[in-house]
């Protein structure tokens, strides 16, 4: 698999994940660079979850489900929706980002990204296990990011 890059300009692999991106606060995602996008790429999938909400949750927290991202995508501004991508719904029931809010102390958050060789025929209804379904046996990249945001 081929070794996309994601990254943001509002803060480092593993560092904090300012305020105004969270939940309460202004609730915008933040803006991200994406790079090295393989050749093969028809489509990028997008999930931002937080595995640390499975104690108080009872499970991961989904927090931005995107896809049908096209390939060449280098970068999503805060607080937007990349142009002729599709939303999902988070777990707060929304449609697209629903920021951290971690209720019992710092979490950390994933933002996942996927170039796949296809394009996902899913609607606004698709949970995050139909996206990995349909997404199976076409990852042709992948990255990861991380951001931590306090209780």
């Amino acid at each position: 698999m081929a070794d996309l890059q994601l990254s943001s300009p509002a803060f480092d692999d593993g560092e904090r994940i300012p305020t105004e991106h969270g939940y309460t606060a202004d609730n915008t995602s933040p803006p991200l660079e994406i790079d090295d996008v393989p050749s093969a790429a028809e489509s990028l999938l997008l999930v931002v979850d937080d595995p640390d909400a499975k104690e108080p949750a009872g499970r991961v927290w989904d927090h931005w489900l995107c896809w049908s991202i096209p390939p060449e995508t280098e970068s999503i501004p805060a607080g937007t929706t990349p142009e002729g991508a599709t939303e999902g719904q988070n777990d707060y029931g929304e449609t697209g980002w629903g920021g951290p809010n971690p209720p019992d102390r710092e979490h950390t958050y994933r933002f996942l990204l996927y170039a796949l060789d296809t394009d996902l025929d899913l609607g606004p209804d698709a949970t995050k296990d139909d996206l990995y379904d349909a997404a199976s046996g076409h990852m042709v990249g992948k990255a990861e990011l991380t951001g931590t945001y306090p209780s």
